[in-house]
């Protein structure tokens, strides 16, 4: 399947446990894939269990969106695992958009990668 994000084109694989938990579900699921810019730069996708706002409708109950973030401060003068993350303002957001997005769903738990080639 494919989506088109940010007028980028992104193909959307899933397993076959993944598309069999989505059938099952009756409520939306968003696969957030977070481009994290710090120090270093992490890819992450994140799920969750209702609709976010800009996110698009791939099929089914599977709802996706890219969300380039960044740390609020510098420091490990934080509370948690994780800095506070804030939204990072990317002046041409279509460069960064992921060419792929592959999600399964193994013992109970949503999993997924994205990549760029």
């Amino acid at each position: 399947m494919h989506i088109t994000l940010q007028d980028r084109p992104v193909r959307i694989e899933l397993t076959a446990a993944a598309e069999q938990a989505l059938a099952a579900r009756a409520t939306p699921l968003t696969a957030e894939m977070e481009l994290y810019f710090s120090c270093l730069i992490r890819k992450r996708v994140r799920f969750c269990e209702t609709p976010v706002q800009d996110a698009v409708r791939a099929g089914g109950q599977l709802y996706v969106r890219f969300h380039p973030v960044m740390t609020e401060r510098c420091g490990v003068d934080y509370e948690g695992d994780e800095p506070p993350l804030t939204d990072f303002p990317i002046a041409r957001p279509e460069a960064f958009v992921p060419a792929w997005l592959r999600i399964d769903y193994h013992a109970g738990q949503w999993q997924g990668e994205f990549g760029f080639a």
